[in-house]
Formats: C-alpha cells, structure tokens, sequence
C-alpha cells in the first residue's frame, strides 16, 4: 500500500519511460508521473516497481536513485521562497 503521495510519485516515475540521460525538465517529470498514475493507477505502479527489481534489481537499484534525485528537485523548485 502507499503511504505516502511522494511514495506513488516515485513508483509513477519509476514506471515511466523517461530516462536519466534524457535530462528531462521538471514539467516532463510531471507530465510523466500524472500519466502513469493515471494509465497504472497506484496498485499498477507499485506493481512495476516491484517486477523490475525481482527480473533486473542492479538497474532497478539505479533507476530508483535517479527517480529519487529527479523528485528532490522537483520539489525544491516548488517549494515557496521564504524571505
């Protein structure tokens, strides 16, 4: 089950077809998580998530740093300036 917003983030990202070296914007990131959460729903995202890293966990380990670093800046551009 997901507990968390961010955590069904990941798992859409994960999903995705966006790659690392596409260096893909911050709107591509969005545009892909909205996508994929609303082709897989939540159950189908962490379902993909789960079969990448039982058939391939070297590139799944990978692939789920870089969708956590992508989400760190994703939200670090909209976090609100506070002055």
């Amino acid at each position: 089950m997901i507990s968390t917003v961010k955590d069904l983030a990941a798992e859409a990202l994960f999903v995705s077809c966006l790659q690392p070296s596409e260096d893909p914007s911050r709107v591509a990131v969005e545009e892909a998580i909205t996508t994929m959460i609303l082709r897989h729903g939540s159950d189908g995202c962490a379902a993909g998530v789960a079969t990448e890293f039982g058939d391939h966990p070297d590139v799944a380990v990978r692939r789920m740093r870089w969708v956590q670093t992508e989400l760190a800046e994703v939200v670090m551009m909209r976090a609100p300036v506070l002055h």
